[in-house]
């Protein structure tokens, strides 16, 4: 199959495309049921499980995992020794952070202005849509063994799948992996996401009386435990806004493009008049160096607060670990700088929150070219290579189980799309070339990669 009969069976297929994103986004797939019924996950996993059967994967199949989710897998067989790709998504959402912050119904599909609207529609189940049309346009006709994995908690982070690939590695098992779970630096703008930060969370508890004081009768001398933390808080960064944690590198640079600061003001939702923080370019700071962000305090409200010096608060500090960084070593640099910079002997303790290791994937390679190839012949234009501040801790259990698998990022979740921010939303001609990409690529990588191997056994 050409390239020209391709790209038209993708746009051919394209009100499939929005057609099934609409049945998807009607389920609150939210994995936490004490905000959601189980009973909406569970309907997603059906919908998708039949989905995929319907289009020849006759062994798919859904499996409970030790977080109590539901994994998806499957699997289509190629030509007799084709190589394999596994495709991955996750069928859970975000929560919608507040119904009344949308400006259109949070679990319906919604078109406004070109892109369509929902929780979802890009986070991830843009990216399931992706993979439905890619296969509905190659009707049958992959020159590859194609496996399917769908996560269902990557947005709560409690680990069911990464548990699973280490039980079940054959069900996973491929040369290639296309995390279907990023997206393009710029919409039209073709792009691999090649690092990701990790994460090392912390939650502190500071303690200084023991029980709270009036201010007036003892503020002044008593020692206030919301304002020693805030005051070890504050040396997190510099004046500048760079991170200052005591033995981790803040001076990295970014190597790939580079994030323009006017675009950056843009995608952050900058307010007119406020800088940029950080003393190196926007992608140095957002890719390539440490984060320190406070999640959230612990303290009295402004409305309901009384006259008086606090006994106690707490904290949760969410700290980004760039790649060549180890995750467990920061956090522990993270807990001794805090513990360093405590005020008046107060009590201080620890709590460690999460911890996930940064990721490199593939930047060479067979399926790596092969993916490049296709994304450009997709977009036309050349291939941007970026990270992303976000962790997907399922790619360091993918790379230590698989060693030899070439793993990539790829998908429709550009900067516009607001993933986890109400008003989340698609581009849809994101999902029209990133599908025409991927079926390209299914078609493509067999023969590419007995090239390589060729030209291996030769050399």
């Amino acid at each position: 199959m050409d390239d020209a009969t391709l790209r038209g069976r993708v746009a051919e297929l394209m009100p499939r495309a929005k057609a099934d994103l609409a049945e998807m986004v009607r389920f609150r797939s939210v994995h936490d049921a004490q905000q959601f019924p189980a009973e909406e996950c569970d309907g997603m996993v059906d919908w998708v499980v039949r989905a995929f059967r319907e289009l020849g994967v006759d062994d798919v199949a859904a499996h409970v995992t030790s977080d109590g989710s539901k994994a998806i897998t499957g699997s289509i067989p190629g030509p007799e020794g084709a190589p394999t790709v596994l495709l991955y998504f996750h069928h859970d959402v975000q929560p919608p952070l507040g119904e009344d912050e949308w400006d259109s119904p949070v679990w319906e599909l919604t078109e406004r202005d070109g892109r369509w609207y929902g929780r979802g529609a890009a986070d991830c189940k843009g990216n399931i849509a992706v993979h439905l049309t890619a296969l509905r346009a190659l009707a049958g006709q992959a020159g590859v063994t194609v496996k399917i994995v769908g996560e269902g908690s990557e947005e709560q982070g409690t680990g069911g799948l990464e548990d699973f690939a280490v039980r079940n590695p054959e069900l996973l098992r491929a040369d290639a992996i296309l995390i279907a779970d990023s997206g393009n630096f710029a919409a039209g703008a073709p792009s691999l996401t090649t690092t990701l930060r990790g994460i090392a969370n912390i939650d502190v508890t500071v303690e200084t009386l023991s029980s709270a004081m009036h201010s007036g009768m003892f503020g002044g001398a008593a020692p206030d435990a919301l304002a020693a933390l805030i005051s070890m808080l504050a040396t997190l960064r510099d004046e500048h806004g760079n991170t200052t944690i005591t033995g981790l590198d803040a001076d990295a640079e970014w190597s790939g493009v580079a994030y323009p600061p006017e675009r950056f003001r843009s995608d952050a939702t900058v307010l007119d008049g406020v800088d940029l923080v950080g003393s190196g370019s926007v992608s140095d700071m957002v890719w390539a160096r440490p984060a320190a962000t406070v999640l959230g305090i612990d303290c009295p409200p402004v409305v309901g607060s009384s006259a008086a010096g606090q006994p106690r608060a707490w904290a949760r500090i969410n700290l980004r670990v760039p790649p060549g960084m180890d995750a467990v070593y920061a956090q522990d640099a993270l807990i001794e700088h805090l513990r360093s910079v405590t005020p008046w002997n107060a009590r201080v303790s620890f709590e460690r929150e999460a911890v996930g290791s940064p990721f490199v994937g593939s930047t060479s390679g067979p399926a790596y070219e092969t993916l490049t190839d296709a994304l450009q012949t997709a977009y036309g234009t050349d291939v941007l290579i970026q990270g992303q501040g976000g962790s997907i801790p399922l790619c360091n259990v993918l790379q230590t189980t698989f060693p030899e698998a070439e793993i990539m990022l790829f998908g429709v979740e550009e900067p516009q799309c607001l993933i986890h921010a109400p008003n989340e939303s698609v581009d849809p001609s994101e999902i029209e070339r990133i599908a025409l990409a991927e079926a390209l690529f299914l078609r493509d990588f067999a023969a590419r990669a007995t090239t390589t191997a060729g030209a291996a056994d030769t050399g």
